[in-house]
C-alpha cells in the first residue's frame, strides 16, 4: 500500500537575503541541507532532512528542492521536500518498501520525479504534489545508483556501480530497453543538453565514457584517473566536469574534442581531513556549475567544505564551510 506524504515537524531556518540564487549542500552525516550565499558562502538557512541526505534536485522555478534520504545504519525510504520560498515545514514523501533512494531528477513541470532505489532495484516515478509513488520500473540485476534524463524527459539513463553498466529506460512504456557496459564502477551520469550524449564516470576504471543516447554504444572513452565519481556539465555545456575522489582533482573535459583540458587540484596544503570511505582524505564528490558560468562548486566531503573553482583560471579561489560530510549540491535559480 502506498502511504500519503507525511509532515515533518522540523522547520527550515530562513534568513532574509538579497541573493537571488543560493547553493544547497546536503550534509550526509548531519542529516541537514544548508543554503549558502553564492556571493560569499555565508550560511543563509538550514533544513532538517531524513538520515543520510544523498542527492538534491531543485525545481526550475527555484521554489522547491527534493532530497533523497538514503539512510545510515538502517535503510532510508523517503524523500524530503524543501520549500525554498518560505519557512514552511519540511514535507516527507514515503516510499514504503523501496529503500535506499539515491539518484533523482525532476520531470518537466516539476510535479513528478524519477528516483533510483538501491534496496528494491527500481526506478520510481513519484508524484511529489500528491506524495505518492506512481510506478516502479524494474531495473533487473544490480543496484541503480544515479539517474539522468533526456531533454524532453521521456528517457532516463541509470548507472549501476556494482554491474559497471548504464541502462536506458523508456518512461512512457515503463520499461528498461537497453543495458550496456560502461566501465568498472559506473556511477556518475549526465546527458549533454544539446547533443543528447550520455556521459558516465566509471570510478574503478578511471574513465569517463560517452554513449549514444539511442543505443548506448560507447562513442568515446576519456581517461580521468583517480576514482571519477561524478560528472556534470559547465553552464555553457562546453566542458564536462568529473570529480576524481581519490586523486582529489577535477577533470575538465572539452565536450567537442573529448580531451581533458584542465586538471584542478582540490586538496589544501596542510588541511586536516576526516576519515572517509577512501581513508583520511579530501574526497571531492558533488559538483555543480554556477549558472553565471564563472564558477564551479565542489563538495569536499572529507574537509566539510565547498571548493569554489574559477572557470577563467580553473583554480580554487575560495573555500566555504559546510556541515559534516557534504556531498549533494543544488543551485537555486
Amino acid at each position: 500500500m502506498i502511504r500519503p506524504f507525511l509532515l515533518c515537524l522540523s522547520l527550515a531556518l530562513v534568513v532574509p537575503t538579497a541573493d537571488s540564487t543560493g547553493l544547497l549542500v546536503g550534509n550526509k552525516s548531519a542529516d541537514t541541507v544548508w543554503r549558502l550565499s553564492t556571493r560569499d558562502g555565508r550560511k543563509l538557512g538550514e533544513f532538517a532532512t531524513g538520515q543520510g541526505p544523498h542527492e538534491i534536485v531543485v525545481s526550475s522555478d527555484g521554489r522547491t528542492a527534493l532530497v533523497s534520504n538514503y539512510g545510515s545504519q538502517s535503510p532510508g525510504n523517503s524523500l524530503s521536500v524543501l520549500d525554498l520560498a518560505s519557512d514552511a515545514p519540511v514535507r516527507t514523501v514515503g516510499l514504503d518498501e523501496n529503500t535506499r533512494p539515491h539518484g533523482m531528477r525532476l520531470l518537466p513541470g516539476n510535479r513528478r520525479a524519477v528516483v533510483t532505489t538501491e534496496g528494491s532495484r527500481k526506478l520510481l516515478v513519484v508524484d511529489i504534489g500528491q506524495g505518492k509513488v506512481e510506478s516502479a520500473i524494474d531495473l533487473g540485476e544490480g543496484r541503480g545508483h544515479m539517474v539522468a534524463l533526456s531533454a524532453d524527459g521521456a528517457t532516463a539513463y541509470v548507472t549501476k556501480i556494482d554491474a559497471g553498466t548504464v541502462s536506458r529506460v523508456d518512461l512512457k512504456a515503463g520499461r528498461k530497453t537497453h543495458e550496456v557496459a560502461a566501465g568498472a564502477g559506473a556511477e556518475g551520469v549526465a546527458v549533454h543538453p544539446r547533443s543528447g550524449e550520455v556521459w558516465v564516470s566509471n570510478r574503478e576504471a578511471g574513465t569517463v565514457t560517452v554513449h549514444d543516447p539511442a543505443t548506448l554504444a560507447t562513442i568515446h572513452t576519456v581517461p580521468s584517473p583517480g576514482f571519477p565519481i561524478r560528472v556534470v556539465f559547465s553552464a555553457d555545456a562546453r566542458a564536462a566536469l568529473a570529480t576524481n575522489a581519490r586523486a582529489a582533482t577535477l577533470s575538465v573535459i572539452d565536450t567537442t574534442s573529448k580531451r581533458v583540458i584542465h586538471t584542478v587540484d582540490l586538496s589544501r596544503k596542510g588541511a586536516q581531513y576526516s576519515e572517509t570511505m577512501l581513508g583520511r582524505a579530501a574526497l571531492p564528490i558533488g559538483v555543480i556549475a554556477d549558472p553565471s558560468g564563472k564558477r564551479v562548486y565542489v563538495a569536499i566531503s572529507g574537509g566539510d567544505g565547498i571548493a569554489v573553482v574559477d572557470t577563467a583560471s580553473w583554480k580554487v579561489v575560495d573555500q566555504w564551510k559546510t556541515g559534516r560530510e557534504p556531498d549533494a549540491l543544488g543551485v537555486v535559480p
